[in-house]
């Protein structure tokens, strides 16, 4: 076996789970970046993981593997980026343990991310959100723990991991009510309830009737739900609605939709950055600016404020034929 072999697992079981306590999360995402690595790495030496040296895992062939994800995988540039930080996290760590090595180690860590376009994001506006929620079936059992779990989503802005996630014991419904959840980066939240989700939460659990322990919103076998399974229902009933709501056909609606949704109602209200910040469980203000980005309606009112008051905005007539001949040139 080579020193890349027992580097790596050590990676997962000192670095990640002991030292960093990683999220189960987290630790999949690693274990993915690498379970392709090695098989690229494989297909490209002829070597089988278990043989492989650090050596082999040279800057050419990381460069490589990167192409690789973007062409042939079809990968976008944030997956591309995520999985070149994996790398990057083993490396530094292969750095204390093998400094003979440090060479291809310097070359690896040097490789940069690579720059992409910050497009816009895509949120609902209130008649879709209203669509969204009224599209589940609510006699069937299905439907009303659907609707309940996206009148959740969009009023706390919850990730799709957080939600999934949920135990019955997390929904504090007593004076006072909010939902408390181990978000990302193992910090713990609570997020205020509107008395309508109250309502809506109070209905479903009496249905639900679980142990404290239980998933929030299980599948029929009481398991959790999984993220493929939520962003599915999520997608099938955003069809569902769009057939009321023509606008939703040309999003592309998913559980971080309705999270940034959640987030650009509280923006509207009002509410300052540094508390949307905080209600998402952001790591920094800078971003929450992305949702200031995304309302055109707060840059005009924004452009409104700067206009000198008591003038309006009138066009320029010239007041002669001649005058607008010599104003065109």
């Amino acid at each position: 076996m080579s020193a890349l072999a027992p580097t790596l697992q050590a990676f997962f079981t000192d670095r990640l789970a002991r030292q960093r306590q990683a999220s189960p999360h987290t630790v999949a995402a690693y274990r993915d970046t690498f379970k392709l690595l090695l098989t690229f790495a494989e297909q490209t030496t002829g070597t089988p993981p278990s043989h492989l040296q650090i050596a082999d895992l040279d800057a050419p062939l990381i460069g490589a593997f990167l192409d690789h994800l973007e062409r042939e995988r079809g990968n976008s540039v944030r997956t591309r980026n995520a999985r070149l930080a994996a790398v990057h996290s083993l490396f530094r760590y292969a750095a204390l343990r093998h400094p003979e090595h440090a060479a291809v180690i310097a070359r690896v860590l040097a490789i940069p991310p690579k720059r992409f376009d910050h497009t816009i994001v895509t949120y609902l506006t209130e008649p879709e959100i209203n669509a969204l929620l009224a599209a589940p079936d609510q006699t069937t059992w299905t439907g009303r723990r659907d609707h309940a779990l996206r009148a959740l989503a969009v009023q706390t802005g919850l990730r799709a991991s957080e939600l999934i996630s949920l135990t019955v014991a997390d929904a504090h419904l007593d004076t006072g009510a909010h939902i408390s959840c181990l978000g990302k980066g193992r910090k713990q939240r609570i997020t205020p309830l509107t008395t309508g989700t109250v309502t809506i939460l109070n209905t479903w659990l009496t249905e639900r009737a679980g142990l404290p322990a239980d998933p929030l919103f299980p599948t029929r076998r009481g398991t959790p739900l999984s993220r493929d399974a939520l962003e599915r229902r999520v997608a099938k009933h955003a069809n569902t609605a769009a057939r009321s709501c023509p606008t939703l056909a040309g999003k592309n609606v998913s559980p971080h939709v309705m999270r940034h949704s959640a987030a650009m109602r509280l923006l509207n209200a009002g509410v300052d950055t540094t508390v949307i910040a905080l209600w998402l469980g952001h790591e920094t203000v800078a971003t929450t600016q992305i949702y200031v980005h995304a309302d055109l309606a707060l840059k005009e009112r924004a452009l409104a404020r700067t206009a000198p008051t008591g003038t309006t905005h009138q066009r320029y007539q010239p007041s002669d034929t001649i005058i607008a001949f010599l104003q065109g040139l």
